[in-house]
């Protein structure tokens, strides 16, 4: 009887634990099929699919005749996987660091797992499946790795070792190095235009993909036009990570970014930094700039701001050579500034070109301010066309007092200072604290020098491509199309105007006058072009240090047009700070740069002549002291 008891009881027992076991094997799969479902679906299937992302081809920048300024070129991104690579480090790194470029200890160091402690305090390999070795290596070198991989032998006898260390130096072998698709921005012309151009970074994506952003430029600016859309493809794989073709589940194809047409003229790119090189290697200025645009379209055909940098080299940009001068400084625009007040003041008929101005005998006091005219120059009666063309500090300021504060401050902004030409690259500076309304007597004897008014060097060149134009303000143009990468045309831009500033009868006035600036007895005689008629005007500022307007540091320019009555090419030269200090004028030291670009820009884009004759022979560079405080502008 008790023995039956027993048996009843383990037989119990034995049912109970029967059961308990079902218990637990139901409540395990209902864990696994139902509660953890979707999160086990998904770690399946991150082990089984197979994720590969394609970069899409940036946009070519191309010139106005289609020549590659930037392009992209396919790459490799070389990998590791640490974890596959066991104890043999020194073998693989001495088989690819050459090709790599890398030091064989630089890559053995990289290619050994690291180790991290555990919640236990244990040390354990951390599973870090991805190491980055080297970007921008080429498919050759690529087909080189994976043949030099395939070949690597390790001491030992490999039929004698056991089914899974054979497995294991068939996945080093195949899987340990890998590559991934990248791109690489390349400039052809290395600096050329690199101000405009500007250079992209590098964004890391959580994917180990990367891609190309602008970060300057035009690559900024048209970043989302450039940069195209990735594609990917999705598909299941083994357990060796190999692509099961049957299986592919998503492939989508990246779709390249659009190509961008500058109006931008390579040559006379060229043509415009060569000078500027020259330039700066005679004079020394802390910096100089050029600019060469249509007056008709405000297309802008050249762009250049030394010191400059090779986009292809991101290690040549600095805060010294990064700026894009052209468009981001502010500058007191001298005397070029009284272009636009005689202009005004023509436009409102207050005076003639032919009227007389009284200059003082070169000092001239109004309301307890002194003003002088340069040393050397005590002019008495002048006609209007004569102050611009001797660039009278004086004549001016009278011929503003003339045109009155309100009407000073209407066309200065009329002309476009004060406000953003919209150009399309970033880092525009408008200037609009330095234009404001007149106030007291000493803006409306200042400001028509040009002092106590800023512009950038871009809003002073289309001010007088607006006279060039018969007194229509252009909008700057720098793009003239977008187009696909089979060179489809995505976007046409056209010429677009502002507004006209003065009448078409103003900026006929205007341009005889400005002629005689060029003249052996105007202020730019170095300025002068063989065979074509010069109009234009000198600038000389003084630049503010310290808060002091500086008698040794000043801003020169020349901006003028050619052929003066049927204006083909408006050009700006701005140098900053040379090494003649205040001694040297705009006349003498940006004259001749004008006339070097203008001369072979008229070469290369057959310009008729207008003037058979030679132009006057030069007259020798105009050279003053330094000036005071009150001495203010000179031509």
């Amino acid at each position: 009887m008790i023995k039956r008891r027993q048996q009843f009881i383990r037989a119990l027992a034995l049912l109970g634990l029967v059961v308990l076991a079902f218990v637990g094997l139901g409540f395990r799969l209902m864990d696994l099929q139902v509660w953890r479902h979707d999160e086990l679906v998904k770690m399946a299937e991150k082990k089984s699919l197979q994720t590969t992302w394609h970069p899409a081809k940036r946009g070519d920048i191309l010139d106005a005749n289609g020549n590659q300024l930037a392009t992209s070129v396919f790459v490799k991104t070389i990998c590791a996987d640490p974890t596959l690579i066991g104890g043999q480090q020194a073998i693989v790194a001495r088989a690819i660091a050459p090709l790599l470029g890398m030091s064989g200890a630089d890559l053995y160091q990289r290619l050994i797992p690291r180790v991290a402690k555990n919640s236990k305090g244990e040390t354990v390999t951390n599973g870090l499946h991805y190491v980055r070795l080297q970007k921008n290596v080429t498919d050759e070198t690529w087909q080189k790795i994976k043949t030099r991989m395939s070949q690597l032998t390790f001491g030992v006898d490999e039929k004698k070792l056991s089914k899974a260390n054979r497995a294991f130096l068939r996945s080093l072998r195949q899987y340990a190095i890998s590559a991934e698709p990248d791109q690489l921005r390349v400039y052809p012309n290395g600096p050329l235009a690199a101000h405009v151009l500007g250079f992209v970074g590098t964004l890391e994506n959580t994917n180990h993909t990367s891609e190309l952003f602008g970060y300057d430029g035009v690559e900024k600016f048209f970043d989302d036009k450039l940069r195209g859309a990735s594609g990917w493809r999705v598909t299941g794989s083994d357990s060796r990570g190999k692509e099961l073709v049957a299986l592919r589940d998503e492939d989508v194809q990246a779709q390249g970014g659009l190509n961008v047409v500058l109006t931008i003229d390579a040559a006379i790119q060229h043509i415009v930094e060569s000078a500027l090189t020259n330039a700066a290697e005679k004079h020394a200025p802390q910096g100089i700039t050029g600019i060469v645009m249509r007056p008709r379209t405000g297309e802008i055909l050249a762009m250049a701001s030394l010191p400059s940098f090779d986009p292809n080299n991101l290690r040549s940009i600095n805060t010294n050579t990064e700026p894009n001068r052209v468009i981001s400084d502010v500058m007191e625009p001298g005397s070029t500034f009284k272009t636009l007040v005689i202009s005004g003041a023509l436009n409102e008929k207050v005076v003639k070109l032919s009227d007389s101005v009284f200059c003082e005998n070169g000092v001239f006091r109004y309301g307890g301010i002194t003003l002088h005219d340069s040393e050397g120059h005590h002019f008495g009666n002048l006609t209007v066309q004569q102050v611009l063309q001797k660039s009278s500090n004086i004549g001016a300021s009278k011929i503003g007092i003339q045109l009155q504060a309100p009407k000073l401050y209407e066309y200065m902004q009329d002309f476009g200072l004060g406000a953003f030409t919209g150009i399309p690259l970033p880092h525009e500076a408008s200037a609009s604290r330095y234009v404001h309304p007149l106030k007291g007597k000493y803006s409306i004897v200042q400001i028509p020098m040009g002092q106590g008014v800023a512009a950038t060097r871009l809003q002073m060149a289309m001010a007088f491509g607006a006279i060039a134009n018969g007194g229509v303000l252009m909008h700057p143009m720098l793009v003239k199309r977008l187009e696909d990468q089979n060179g489809n045309v995505v976007q046409r831009y056209e010429p677009q105007s502002v507004r006209r500033v003065v009448t078409e009868s103003t900026a006929k006035q205007m341009i005889e006058a400005l002629k005689t600036v060029v003249s052996k007895e105007g202020t730019a005689p170095l300025a002068a072009i063989t065979n074509y008629t010069v109009a234009g005007k000198t600038g000389t500022a003084q630049k503010v240090v310290d808060g002091r307007y500086s008698s040794e540091k000043f801003v020169v320019s020349f901006i003028g047009f050619f052929p003066a009555d049927n204006p083909e090419l408006c050009i700006s030269i701005v140098m900053d700070s040379a090494k003649e200090g205040g001694r040297a004028f705009g006349g003498a030291l940006c004259g001749p740069v004008f006339s070097e670009i203008g001369k072979r820009c008229a070469s290369y884009l057959n310009i008729p002549p207008d003037q058979i004759s030679p132009p006057p022979a030069a007259a020798p560079a105009v050279v003053a002291s330094a000036q005071t405080r009150n001495n203010m502008q000179t031509p």
